[in-house]
This record gives C-alpha cells, sequence and structure tokens, in this order.
C-alpha cells in the first residue's frame, strides 16, 4: 500500500514539474514599466511578483525561469529597477518585477516614491496570488528583507523565499541559512512553509520553481498542449 502511495505521489510531482516546464517554454514579453496604481494593467490574471534586495539576482532568476537571456534587464548598480515591470506568459499568468530595496546609491525621495508605490500595490492588487522574497543564500534574511515580510503580514499577501545564489555557498552553510530561514518563517501569518533554493547560473531549483509558480496560474486560460519540441527547449 505504501508503495502505491508513494508511486501516486511521485507521478504527480512528475506531472507539476511538467507543467511548470511547459508553462515557462511558452513566450513571455515585456508589456510595460508602471510608476503609479493607474498605469496598472487590467486585473484579468493571476500575478506572482519577485522583490528582494538590489543585486540579489532577480533579473538573473526570471531570465532563467523564462529561458530568456534578456527578458528582464540585469545591472551591477543597485535600484535598476525602478517601475513594477510587468511580463506575459501566455494568458493565464503575469510575472512582476518590482523594484529592489536597500538602494544604496539612490536618493532618499525615489526610495519613499518606490516604497509608497509598493505599499499601494500590495494592498489593492486583487490579482495578486503570491510575492516570491529572493534572499542571499550567502547571508539569509537581513533587516529589510523582515521589513518587507512584515508589510506582506499586514497586507495578508501570500509570499514564498527563495534563495539565491546556491552555488556560491558549501553544502552546510547553506543547510544552516535554510533552516534558520525556516526557523524565522515558522510563525509569520502570510508565509508560504517551503522555502526553494536555486541558482540561476547551474540551475538548481529552478525546475521546482517552475512547478511552483505554475500552480499559481489560471490554467481555464491557457492551452495546455505539451509536445515534444516544447520537451527539447530545457
Amino acid at each position: 500500500m505504501e508503495s502505491h502511495d508513494q508511486a501516486k505521489i511521485d507521478h504527480e510531482h512528475a506531472e507539476d514539474l511538467e507543467r511548470g516546464r511547459w508553462l515557462f517554454a511558452q513566450a513571455s514579453l515585456f508589456v510595460k514599466g508602471v510608476v503609479g496604481l493607474d498605469g496598472l494593467p487590467e486585473a484579468d490574471r493571476p500575478e506572482i511578483a519577485f522583490v528582494g534586495r538590489s543585486n540579489v539576482g532577480k533579473s538573473s532568476l526570471i531570465n532563467t525561469l523564462t529561458n530568456q537571456k534578456t527578458l528582464a534587464r540585469t545591472s551591477n548598480t543597485p535600484g535598476r529597477t525602478r517601475e513594477l515591470n510587468y511580463f506575459t506568459l501566455t494568458d493565464g499568468l503575469y510575472l512582476v518585477d518590482l523594484p529592489g530595496y536597500g538602494y544604496a546609491r539612490v536618493e532618499r525621495a525615489l526610495v519613499e516614491k518606490w516604497t509608497a508605490l509598493l505599499k499601494d500595490y500590495l494592498m489593492g492588487r486583487a490579482s495578486l496570488r503570491r510575492a516570491f522574497i529572493l534572499v542571499d543564500a550567502r547571508h539569509g534574511l537581513k533587516p529589510l528583507d523582515v521589513e518587507m515580510m512584515d508589510m506582506f503580514d499586514v497586507a495578508g499577501v501570500s509570499y514564498q523565499v527563495i534563495l539565491t545564489k546556491a552555488d556560491k555557498v558549501k553544502k552546510t552553510p547553506l543547510d544552516a541559512v535554510r533552516d534558520k530561514t525556516q526557523e524565522q518563517l515558522a510563525k509569520r501569518p502570510a508565509a508560504h512553509p517551503v522555502i526553494v533554493v536555486t541558482s540561476a547560473e547551474k540551475g538548481t531549483g529552478i525546475p521546482e520553481l517552475r512547478a511552483a509558480m505554475s500552480a499559481l496560474a489560471d490554467w481555464d486560460l491557457i492551452p495546455y498542449k505539451p509536445s515534444a519540441r516544447d520537451k527539447d527547449k530545457s
């Protein structure tokens, strides 16, 4: 009986991974950059948002997830993303790249403006299914990450932590950071319990992350027809 149950779990897991792979193999396009709530696109599909400290690897992760090298712009300059950048992923999901926080080289007035926009977006966007908070695996949660989680908890927005740049950390300290982060999330009301450990450079955790994100899409709007050609894309 146990082997049958395990086989069923393994099959469902494989199906989730394949669906996620298929979804992120579809064309993803930049829609628009939004600087105010009046510029938000119509809330006609679910959306997931990416947020994290400047240079945590948001753009690199988005590019890796979508199998594109330049969909999201990458930069070594903190504060490069200054808008809510919207990308389509079929008609069933929006990806939203939010401005990074911890802007060491950005004027305070701009920081306050972006923070206000982010708060307004979180409080008023009913189509936002989940925010993914990217945290550098070398450092774990920092005070600004905790402040961001406080904001999500107050807004009642589900969020999930992604540890980035896992290839730059050895296994023992990586496990320690993951375990400590798990403990910090345990008592937070809006936190998703599963932490995803990733490396955009090595591809670590990317299939699992695609599966988790695809589960948030509206599949009634997506013509899911995987083909052999699609399977060769990633």
